[in-house]
């Protein structure tokens, strides 16, 4: 008997006991409440990043403190997402779905009422706990829904087009909300979205069995990676002020490491872990993990710095703003549904390797950005360029990492997956925008430059700094096995009943 090769594996799996054919009444209602909930998700990132400015007027945030609008949701996102996909897989994924639903509807109209900053980056916080638990629970609810092969693959493109989709509505009612009515609108549009998700949940999806207790949940595990990314980032983020080799700065980072070293040592000790290690044993997992984890370090802070240049130095109003991300979105839309035909025929890894590499070329156009810049000539090529690459990025890691994971470890599969997402960003975020700051300084100190001009360059830097970030990520994916998922054969496969 032959054996495949191990660089190119079919991961076609056995469907489910209680697989949804994708073509059946049930399957596309499932399929729109799962995608409803995606495109929640996409759109209270990208609808945020438009009303940043307005944001920071109205509320008396500095550049830097601002940041934390943007990372007081990830990292709780990406701290309890673990925590989260564990509860979906012993709980229920049904009842951690609505559960999420609930927090992220309740902290999403306490952000809009807000009327002080602190208040806004608490309600952040909340906001992105209830994310933890609705976005893994969703995923993993997609991948054991759906078998295995075309009925997967087609249910993981249409995730990704909602994703564009998600990102182009975002930018653009972000931009009309924040001009019209206001920025607080662009946190109130979350509640009845996610009205109307917690009624379908209960409608179309079915209870499950509760496989263990509260008391084996992991809590300490996913406050210690918390608390460690938190101070992490707040080090990052307060560097530049106070310098890198003051005392605090230094204090700050040692106690970073040593949460996260208890995170790990945690891990090894206790009986349920956050991370069960046999899940990271499997390459195509872990790889595809990092992978994201760098990628997005790299690609999603680009939407904070374009969007402060075009404000702020170009002075492009909330509405043009949003206007500009368009063609990004819809090239997103368009990648996504072609590298998921791409992945029976040659495999994942050359898909995700090849975006990367696409990505990070977008990127380097962007960071030449000038002062007195042209969006057709200075921003447009880069968004359509970073658009085409990003589908084969996200899909190809999406699915890279689903594949050959057993039904009860789907949630945990999920949870991995979104967390390199949310702390990469976050990481990434920090880690850029000291970059900026520091050269945007280094350049006003020289006298040499207006204070538009050096925040050009900053932002300019930032994304450079952005674009060797994704090609880091491409060069990790060269690592993982080139995964290939077909539909399993069927013999007399009967054509799907929508009247079902």
């Amino acid at each position: 008997m032959q054996t495949a090769s191990p660089e190119l594996r079919d991961l076609s799996a056995d469907p489910p006991a209680n697989a949804t054919p994708l073509g059946s009444r049930l399957g596309v209602a499932i399929l729109l409440l799962l995608s409803l909930v995606q495109f929640m998700d996409i759109l209270d990132a990208s609808i945020l990043n438009i009303a940043l400015p307005s944001i920071k007027h109205d509320l008396g945030f500095s550049q830097q403190s601002l940041q934390w609008v943007v990372d007081g949701y990830l990292l709780t996102y990406g701290g309890f997402l673990l925590l989260g996909a564990r509860m979906a897989d012993l709980l229920g994924r049904r009842l951690v779905l609505v559960t999420g639903l609930v927090v992220f509807a309740g902290s999403s109209l306490a952000g809009g009422l807000a009327h002080s900053s602190s208040l806004l980056v608490g309600a952040r916080f909340a906001q992105g706990l209830g994310a933890a638990m609705l976005s893994p629970a969703a995923l993993s609810t997609l991948t054991t829904t759906f078998r295995a092969g075309r009925d997967r693959h087609t249910a993981l493109g249409v995730w990704g087009a909602v994703s564009g989709l998600g990102g182009a509505a975002g930018v653009l009612f972000g931009g009309l909300l924040t001009e019209g009515p206001g920025w607080r609108w662009v946190l109130f549009v979350n509640v009845p979205l996610s009205a109307v998700a917690f009624a379908g949940a209960f409608a179309l999806l079915h209870r499950e069995r509760i496989r263990a207790r509260l008391a084996h949940f992991d809590a300490l595990g996913a406050l210690l990676v918390t608390g460690g990314m938190l101070l992490l980032v707040y080090a990052l983020v307060k560097a530049p002020d106070v310098g890198w080799g003051t005392t605090r700065t230094i204090g700050e980072l040692v106690g970073a490491v040593l949460l996260l070293a208890g995170f790990v040592a945690n891990e090894l000790r206790v009986a349920n872990p956050l991370i069960p290690l046999s899940i990271l044993r499997t390459r195509g997992v872990a790889v595809a993990d990092a992978t994201q984890l760098v990628a997005v370090g790299g690609f999603v802070p680009m939407f904070f710095f374009l969007t402060l240049y075009m404000q702020t130095v170009l002075h492009y109003s909330p509405i043009q703003t949003g206007l500009a991300y368009l063609p990004l979105t819809g090239g997103f839309i368009i990648s996504s549904g072609i590298v998921s035909q791409l992945f029976a025929k040659i495999g994942t890894k050359p898909v995700i390797v090849a975006g990367a590499v696409i990505v990070a070329g977008g990127l380097y156009w962007l960071s030449r950005i000038p002062l007195d810049g042209s969006y057709m000539a200075d921003i447009l090529p880069g968004l359509l360029v970073v658009s085409f690459g990003g589908g084969g990025v996200f899909v190809g890691a999406t699915t890279a990492a689903n594949a050959g994971v057993g039904e009860e470890r789907a949630g945990l599969a999920a949870g991995l997956l979104n967390t390199g997402q949310q702390v990469g960003t976050a990481l990434g975020l920090a880690i850029l925008s000291a970059l900026a700051t520091a050269h945007t300084k280094s350049l006003l100190h020289a006298g040499h430059d207006t204070i538009a001009q050096a925040a050009t360059h900053g932002y300019g830097r930032a994304l450079l700094g952005g674009a060797a970030f994704v090609l880091a990520g491409s060069a990790v994916a060269l690592l993982a096995p080139n995964t290939r998922q077909t539909a399993p054969v069927v013999e007399d496969e009967p054509e799907l009943d929508l009247a079902a």
